[in-house]
């Protein structure tokens, strides 16, 4: 008879969750320096290869770690890692 799949741990599968979320902030991320780029070569005078470039690395990475580090808040408050912190300072009130 067979044995039924043992389940993953809950850190296992919250890491394939913020990869999966990852991986389409980062195709977001991509779109929207795209975008940023095609803004600045639609602008009139002369375009420099370093300026595109800047665009593209400075959009593009700033919004894959704002949209990362917001993935990960949130995972934790999804998950209750911050229940024992809001319960910390309920008791310090009293």
């Amino acid at each position: 008879m067979p044995e039924p799949d043992p389940l993953s741990s809950p850190r296992h599968s919250t890491m394939q969750r913020f990869w999966r979320i990852f991986r389409l902030l980062a195709l977001l991320s991509i779109v929207v320096a795209a975008f940023a780029v095609a803004l600045v070569t639609a602008g009139a005078g002369e375009i420099h290869a370093s300026l595109i470039i800047a665009t593209a690395m400075g959009v593009g990475l700033t919004m894959l770690l704002g949209s990362a580090l917001m993935a990960l808040m949130f995972l934790s408050s999804e998950g209750g890692h911050d229940a024992a912190a809001s319960h910390y300072k309920e008791k310090d009130k009293e």
